[in-house]
């Protein structure tokens, strides 16, 4: 992920931030409509849930759209930890196969020069 693509993926997770505050601003204000002493402004509070209905879609596909990015950037593609600790682990398992061998060696000419 470039430094770019980066700084366009923070700019789109503010503006998520911006429409989340929105909508809990929406939602306050249906909630003061709900409370109104002379009861609530129907169109109002028709008008406050639509475009808090619409807020949380948009939410949803930016989040989306940006979870789909952030998992086909891979940070590690490049890391060589795995072979590297694979390798050494193959190296430990040599080495022990090959003490085993110079046992069994020594053990072969223990035994030949006994008898």
């Amino acid at each position: 992920m470039d430094a770019q693509s980066q700084t366009t993926s923070l700019q789109r997770l503010q503006n998520v931030e911006k429409r989340i505050v929105r909508a809990l601003e929406l939602a306050g204000g249906v909630m003061e409509e709900m409370a109104n002493p002379s009861g609530p402004r129907k169109e109002l509070v028709n008008n406050y849930c639509s475009e808090f209905m619409q807020l949380v879609k948009d939410v949803q596909m930016t989040l989306r759209e940006e979870i789909k990015s952030a998992c086909e950037y891979r940070p590690f593609e490049k890391c060589d930890y795995v072979p590297r600790i694979s390798n050494e682990i193959c190296c430990k398992k040599l080495e022990y196969v090959i003490a085993q061998l110079d046992e069994m060696k020594q053990t072969i000419e223990e035994y030949g020069d006994a008898a």
